[in-house]
């Protein structure tokens, strides 16, 4: 409950508190699959904590291939960062993830999931082109009269299309045709119109990728309350909590050496609504078991030993 530690992160930077540092730290490691902590010390103790921006961050190898320095890079100005230790504690921490073909880099899942990302984004460009154009296809001008269009005509003509008959604003206007012109309408079906599944199953891909039910994105036909909730625990689970730990995990293993001493940083599961369920059977099969002493019991819940509470 009090170690420097945890007043450390409550005051990592001015302004800033531990939620906005690993908020950053979180984004960073999900957007491009990298995460650098800069740890600032003053009289010999850490005393800040910054988060650079990781295309601005370069590894640099030394000669044995191990990396050797971080380069800095804002505007105009670079700095070398060596891996020197500041009160013990080595100035840089990089928590990256997995990458198969990169040394010294994560992989962003959001690279895993381009080819989605690029599909979701150009269904939304054509939706809003649909939209900008009154959500109907176009048609075409046919001139029925012998000969051809001038090309000044042809242009005024494009013009007074652009400007009088293009756009949500003007749907629905009629289109009043000079002599010789005719309109015919080219229309498609709802169907071949209808992006938006190709943009849902776009969201899903891009949503397994970063490890969220999909369910949890509340696509129409996707999601009923019970397997809502379920997803939920789900996301919790097997990608929230995960992350969680792999962060606080080598937080604790870079901090620590600064009180000289062992200390973990774990989160507190019990702060966790979504997994209130889980703790309630939990403390259901704890209430039920014969074979347990009270202090079993009390243990398998993370709480402390009570005095007579070792008979079963």
């Amino acid at each position: 409950d009090e170690h420097p530690m945890l007043e450390l992160l409550a005051g990592s930077n001015s302004g800033k508190t531990a939620f906005d540092l690993f908020e950053i730290v979180y984004g960073h490691l999900l957007v491009s699959g990298n995460a650098y902590i800069d740890a600032v010390a003053i009289a010999n103790e850490v005393s800040g904590l910054h988060v650079l921006r990781p295309d601005r961050v370069r590894v640099m190898p030394g000669g044995d291939g191990w990396p050797e320095a971080f380069e800095y890079t804002a505007g105009q100005s670079k700095t070398v960062i060596r891996g020197d230790a500041v009160a013990n504690v080595p100035r840089i921490l990089h928590m990256k993830l997995f990458h198969p073909t990169s040394d010294y880099y994560g992989l962003s899942p959001l690279e895993a999931s381009a080819a989605a990302i690029d599909v979701h984004n150009t269904a939304g460009r054509w939706n809003k082109a649909l939209l900008d154009n009154s959500a109907r296809p176009s048609g075409a001008l046919v001139y029925t009269a012998d000969g051809h269009l001038t090309g000044e005509q042809f242009s005024r003509l494009k013009g007074e299309l652009d400007e009088n008959f293009q756009g949500a604003r003007n749907a629905g206007r009629p289109l009043l045709l000079e002599g010789g012109l005719d309109w015919n309408a080219m229309s498609l079906t709802p169907r071949e119109m209808d992006f938006i599944e190709a943009k849902n199953a776009a969201a899903r891909e891009i949503a397994l990728a970063l490890g969220v039910p999909p369910m949890l994105l509340g696509i129409p036909g996707d999601n009923t309350y019970s397997n809502y909730q379920e997803a939920n625990r789900t996301f919790w689970r097997q990608t929230v909590l995960p992350l969680v730990q792999r962060t606080v995990r080598s937080m604790s293993r870079w901090l620590s050496p600064a009180w000289e001493s062992d200390v973990m940083l774990k989160p507190d599961l019990n702060a966790i609504q979504a997994l209130a369920p889980e703790r309630e059977a939990l403390w259901l099969r704890l209430e039920q078991s014969s074979f347990l002493s009270l202090n079993e019991k009390r243990s398998a819940v993370g709480y402390g030993p009570v005095d007579g509470g070792d008979v079963i």
